[in-house]
């Protein structure tokens, strides 16, 4: 792993000891691993997901949609343990072949509509309830190219900063300034960004804020890999309010407690079938 005289051989072979602590999660094949259904509850829309900064843009959508009135967004929000690979039972894989949180049920539709990718999900919710969209049609394309940029930026971000900053059973320095160099790039395109434009596309807050937010605003406010300090956040003034202002909204704090497997309790809703679950919890302060 550390070693400088390592020479790559012609064809690459599993490893499962290779260290970390994804080292039992990540594997080289797709695929159900084992027999396991998905539960199902009573509402139309059925999320299995984690508290991660992908599952937490879907539940904040989810929540900002029924505070917003939405009642077809209720929703049954089940925990997907995937640090004991529960991604990788034949139920989840049938919603998601790609084994990653989060994945969605419709059962509202004639036939139940499966939607995989928090991209996706996103942009089929807003779609189907016509909400956190721009409400001109030209403004569209803005939209959805920070979508597509959030989608495309963050493995950087969690794959290639967080694992070897954070995750990496040995730190290289080499991968470490390489992604750093990354990450800080991509949080200056966001403080550049905003600082003229009160949320990600001007002034309405969409579904492009609720993607960015859990991972970029998530790091300049200290949550993600414990990097506050490493990458300079607060340097980041205006990423840094964006990411104060989107907090201070209830919906998304309810949407960040959801499928929270981490931290005091107090701020953990495991599972969420109505707003009766968020009672006696608290969202983690700044």
């Amino acid at each position: 792993m550390a070693d400088s005289d390592y020479t790559p051989p012609k064809v690459w072979t599993w490893e499962t000891d290779h260290g970390g602590p994804f080292a039992a999660t990540n594997r080289p094949t797709a695929g159900a691993q084992f027999e396991k259904e998905l539960p199902v509850g009573d509402h139309p829309l059925q999320l299995y997901s984690r508290g991660t900064p992908n599952g937490v843009k879907v539940t904040v959508l989810l929540e900002e949609l029924l505070a917003a009135g939405h009642d077809g967004a209720e929703y049954d929000a089940w925990s997907i343990d995937i640090g004991n690979q529960e991604q990788f039972g034949s139920g989840f894989v049938g919603v998601n072949p790609n084994s990653k949180i989060p994945a969605l049920m419709d059962y509202s539709t004639p036939k139940p509509t499966r939607v995989f990718e928090s991209g996706a999900i996103l942009l089929y919710l807003a779609e189907k309830h016509n909400a956190f969209m721009p409400k001109d049609p030209a403004d569209r394309p803005e939209m959805l190219s920070w979508l597509m940029w959030q989608m495309g930026s963050a493995p950087y971000l969690g794959g290639g900063f967080g694992h070897f900053y954070n995750y990496a059973p040995v730190k290289i320095q080499y991968a470490i300034d390489r992604f750093t160099m990354e990450a800080k790039r991509q949080l200056d395109v966001l403080d550049q960004q905003l600082a003229d434009n009160e949320f990600i596309c001007g002034d309405e807050y969409t579904i492009a804020d609720m993607a960015i937010w859990p991972w970029y605003g998530g790091t300049v406010l200290g949550w993600q890999y414990d990097a506050k300090e490493f990458l300079d956040g607060p340097s980041y003034k205006n990423l840094t309010r964006w990411a104060e202002q989107l907090y201070a909204r209830d919906p998304v704090k309810r949407g960040r407690m959801v499928n929270r497997a981490r931290g005091d309790e107090k701020h953990q809703v495991a599972e969420r079938h109505s707003m009766a679950d968020f009672e006696g919890k608290t969202p983690e302060p700044l």
